[in-house]
Parts: C-alpha cells; sequence; structure tokens
C-alpha cells in the first residue's frame, strides 16, 4: 500500500497571522506604484474620496478596532485625510498592520482581546475568523477602489500585479506557505481550453 505524500503541520494561528502580513504588504505595494499624481486628485464629476482620504481611512478605522477591542495596544497616530502625504500614510499603515497583528494573535489565542468590535454601534463578535476575514475584506475593497480610481484618473497602477503573487510576497517576509512545498499540481489544474 502506497502512503500518501506527507503534509507539513498546520499552525492556524500563524497561518493567519501570516495571511495578514500579506495583507498589508499588498496596501504597501499599491502605494510604492502608485503615481504621486493620483495622491490628492478627484475623478471629475465623481463624488469619490481621493486614494489619500482611502488610505487615511483605512488606517483610521484599524485604530478604531484596536481602540474598541485592544484597548491595552498602543495606538498610532490618526491621519488626516485632507493633509497625509502617501509616506506619512505608508508608515501609518504600517503601524497599524503590526498592531492589530497583535490583536488578532491575542484574539485567536484567547489571551486579552475577548470580543471584536468593528464599530461602537455593533454588537462584539467573539474573536475568530470572521473577525480576520472582515478586516482582511476590508482593506482589500478599499485597494480595489484605489486602483480603479488610479486608472480612472488615468495613472493605472504600474507592477502592482505583484499582489497575486503570494508565495513571492510570503517568501520576501521570510514565511513558507504549504502551498510552496514541492507537490505535483493535480491534474486539469492549467486553463481550460475553450470547446468549438
Amino acid at each position: 500500500m502506497r502512503s500518501s505524500p506527507r503534509v507539513p503541520a498546520f499552525d492556524f494561528v500563524q497561518e493567519t497571522l501570516q495571511a495578514y502580513a500579506l495583507n498589508d504588504r499588498m496596501n504597501q505595494l499599491l502605494l510604492e506604484h502608485l503615481d504621486a499624481r493620483a495622491w490628492r486628485a478627484r475623478v471629475p464629476g465623481g463624488k469619490t474620496r481621493s486614494i489619500a482620504a482611502i488610505f487615511a481611512h483605512i488606517h483610521n478605522i484599524r485604530c478604531k478596532w484596536l481602540r474598541l477591542s485592544a484597548p491595552h495596544l498602543k495606538l498610532s497616530a490618526r491621519l488626516d485625510r485632507s493633509r497625509c502625504t502617501l509616506k506619512q500614510a505608508q508608515k501609518a499603515l504600517a503601524k497599524s498592520a503590526q498592531r492589530c497583528s497583535q490583536m488578532l494573535a491575542e484574539a485567536l489565542t484567547g489571551t486579552r482581546v475577548q470580543s471584536f468590535l468593528r464599530d461602537g454601534w455593533a454588537r462584539p463578535w467573539p474573536p475568530g475568523i470572521a473577525m480576520f476575514a472582515y478586516m482582511i475584506t476590508h482593506d482589500a475593497h478599499h485597494r480595489g477602489q484605489v486602483s480603479m480610481i488610479a486608472h480612472q484618473l488615468g495613472f493605472p497602477v504600474q507592477g502592482a500585479y505583484r499582489m497575486w503573487a503570494w508565495e513571492k510576497l510570503a517568501k520576501e517576509y521570510g514565511f513558507l506557505l504549504a502551498a510552496s512545498t514541492k507537490t505535483k499540481r493535480p491534474a486539469r489544474a492549467g486553463r481550460l481550453k475553450a470547446k468549438g
């Protein structure tokens, strides 16, 4: 009888924290490849926030989550959406991501963080995967907005395609993704050819 290939041990908390770090790396990639002329520009005829305001919002919402869910963690200064620079946003997002990662670690291990409050009016959630998914989804939603606004302004983000190279991003951080191990791709895992 043939033995099945050995699968690396799965550490749920570690994998979750790594995924959150990669999520923030995607924000940083977007900022690194954003044309500076798009930072405060407005879409003609649109009532959308500027890209600067969107990134300030991401950071400030993280600060709210921390204040409500993990008040023992030191907060970063909030960003002024009408004045912050691209460099200030990069630095602030890195800090708030680090604090949110700490909050997630404490929530997922049952230490200190006992619930997740996403807003003062919202009911608390038990800490867990829904908390993590909500935080990731919030960032991803706004990354999509930024990419679309930059494109509409005539400054499509070049080079940010690296966001989709998770294995390479993980390697940059020194992470080993379970999928990074030497395993064969399943049959028919490639692109399907169109019939006809």
